[in-house]
């Protein structure tokens, strides 16, 4: 057969060389116009595509239908996108140029854009004329053809998602609204800027970031882009291809940047295919590794951008949910680069843990980089240890569930957090109590609420004698994170709720009553909903965003709120670049169907971009990268 199927949502055709040849061959024997008797099918046309002109099939997306090219897997990662991306550059070029097309016979510099869905068969130097814009086509790579074929699997499903009760389609469309809505404030007011403050109208940079800017930018890509605002995601590729600088100096948090910065350009890159996203994260990814120079390899806290020195106080504890939350990030680094360094320096942070004594199974929240030991006994699953606890569960699933070491570290963590931290209130509400020496405290933070999701996500892959209890487990810690919204005037959570003194999941300390945009609860509604379809964490969801139009949402942005209790509501000021990436996002998926992002296919990073499991067949391709159960 002449003919190669690859697989796909959609399968293509493509002829290797010498089958091409033999093809054209029997065609001239018969003549040129036997082509008209063949098939009338998308397969064949796919044959010539790379040189017709009529490559792409673009159709009117203001109209309602999407504008897509006729090939749903090109070179763009992924299968077909929510709209065109590529379509919308070439809009946008055709008015800049003021109408004025392209000569047929003549290239227009004006009008080279680099189009997202063209066929396998083009060259790297090849264009493709599409209505007086000429189309690059991208050159191919032995690492995109393997994340293409092998690795990535199409994130929109049968429909984009799309929910197919009216209800659910409506308030998916809300937030969708208010996604648009932050976006365009933090546009007007804080363009380029970290982040949005609403009530000052200007930007926030802060000193986290060691000089980089923009993480609204790059935390909101994915987001745009899954939810459809192809014109904001324009926006904000233009801005990372042409502002985003890398060459700063400041001292930055590892921890931070990883989650945001590498993890939204490492999602961004793998949705669309825009290679800007990629030269970026490699280029990110070694500014990060002079962290690592330490005795032990356990990174510090916080890194030098520019590289001349590893940052950080040598005397300064390492944070456990700071350099255990690197592990999906570096072993996709490595992947993309086919270097094994990210991967090694991770797997070195593994075997390190590996070795030590812990308290009663327990992992204390700060390590000594120097020393290698823990610095103290204090253990929580909310602030300081969370996402390195989430890490081993989505290790274990990225890695196609072959990583071995993952799952057993992270089962036997669970297992000493329900001997040791999980507790039931007197009014029957499970949570979460952190450890200080021995002693519980009966607290619970806002940032461990992301907890009902890891455990129910890692449920079905326990032995089978758990999977109930720990599913019961899972819904049981959601619900109490549901009542610590439920009993405040203002339905939004508490960063602190206490089940001690009389309290039950309420928050008596004015300190504590901040509710600062966090996603971690309607995070566990999400992943509870694809885990049971109970129909009441989509409506507690809907209750949530309920309260964060009334309470959050101004003139000019969202904000946080000082006190979820105070009748008088003041804001905080300060518009999250975690509120785009991570709980608007949640809220969309939520109300979406399950094959947008399906869960057997994708992992979200602790910051919710996804990011696409490593099919062992993948991983096993490259014998240089440390082999996933080591």
């Amino acid at each position: 057969m002449i003919f190669k199927t690859l697989a796909g949502k959609t399968s293509f055709v493509v002829l290797r060389l010498p089958q091409t040849f033999l093809f054209l061959l029997f065609i001239g024997s018969l003549g040129f116009g036997a082509l008209f008797f063949l098939p009338e099918t998308s397969r064949l046309k796919r044959i010539f595509q790379h040189n017709s002109d009529n490559s792409a099939v673009i159709t009117d997306s203001v109209n309602g239908q999407s504008a897509r090219p006729s090939s749903p897997i090109g070179y763009g990662l992924i299968g077909a996108a929510p709209l065109d991306i590529g379509v919308l550059r070439m809009k946008s070029q055709l008015s800049s140029s003021n109408g004025k097309q392209t000569n047929n016979n003549k290239e227009s510099s004006q009008g080279t854009v680099s189009m997202q869905h063209t066929s396998e068969g083009d060259a790297a130097d090849n264009k493709v004329h599409t209505r007086g814009v000429v189309v690059s086509s991208r050159a191919r790579s032995p690492v995109r053809v393997k994340l293409r074929n092998c690795m990535l699997k199409p994130p929109y499903g049968a429909n984009y998602g799309k929910p197919s009760d009216p209800e659910s389609l409506q308030r998916r469309e809300k937030v969708k609204e208010m996604m648009k809505f932050a976006w365009d404030n933090y546009k007007r007011y804080a363009w380029g800027e970290n982040e949005l403050r609403p009530l000052s109208r200007n930007g926030n940079d802060g000193r986290t970031f060691g000089g980089l800017r923009g993480a609204s930018i790059v935390d909101s890509l994915d987001t745009l882009y899954i939810m459809g605002l192809g014109e904001e995601y324009q926006e904000a590729k233009e801005w990372v291809e042409n502002n985003l600088n890398l060459k700063v100096g400041g001292e930055a948090s590892l921890f931070e940047v990883n989650i945001r910065y590498v993890g939204g350009l490492l999602s961004a890159y793998y949705l669309t295919g825009e290679e800007v996203f990629k030269r970026k994260v490699v280029e990110l990814g070694r500014n990060l590794l002079p962290a690592f120079n330490t005795p032990t390899g356990i990174p510090h806290g916080v890194v030098n951008l520019a590289g001349r020195s590893s940052g950080g106080d040598l005397g300064r504890s390492s944070v456990l949910a700071e350099f255990g939350t690197l592990h999906l990030e570096f072993v996709h680094l490595s992947e993309l680069t086919s270097d094994p360094i990210y991967t090694e320096k991770v797997m070195n942070i593994r075997k390190h843990l590996n070795q030590l004594d812990k308290p009663r199974g327990l992992y204390p929240n700060a390590l000594n980089p120097v020393s290698g030991n823990w610095e103290q006994h204090y253990v929580s699953i909310g602030a300081l240890g969370d996402s390195f606890y989430e890490y081993l569960i989505k290790s274990y699933l990225m890695s196609d569930r072959t990583d071995e070491v993952a799952k057993r570290m992270y089962y036997a963590a669970l297992e000493a957090i329900e001997n040791n931290l999980v507790q039931r209130s007197p009014g029957g509400l499970i949570y979460v109590a952190e450890w200080r020496g021995g002693i519980l405290d009966h607290r619970m933070g806002h940032l461990a609420c992301f907890s009902g999701g890891m455990i129910g996500i890692g449920a079905e892959h326990g032995s089978p004698e758990t999977r109930q209890h720990q599913l019961d487990l899972a819904a049981n810690i959601t619900h109490t994170c549901h009542e610590s919204y439920r009993r405040t005037p203002t339905k939004l959570g508490p960063e602190v709720f206490r089940f001690d003194d009389g309290a039950e999941a309420t928050a008596p300390r004015v300190n504590e009553r901040q509710y600062i945009l966090r996603p971690e609860v309607v995070e566990s509604y999400m992943y509870m909903w694809r885990l049971t379809h109970d129909p009441k964490y989509r409506e507690w969801g809907w209750e949530a965003l309920e309260a964060l139009e009334r309470h959050c949402r101004l003139a000019t942005g969202f904000s946080g709120i000082i006190d979820v209790y105070g009748h008088i509501i003041q804001h905080d000021n300060l518009q999250q670049s975690f509120f785009l990436a991570e709980t608007l996002k949640y809220l969309y998926l939520l109300f979406s169907d399950d094959d947008l992002l399906p869960l057997k296919d994708w992992v979200f990073n602790t910051e919710a971009h996804p990011l696409p499991v490593i099919p062992r067949n993948c991983s096993q391709e490259r014998e240089h990268i440390p082999n996933w159960t080591q």
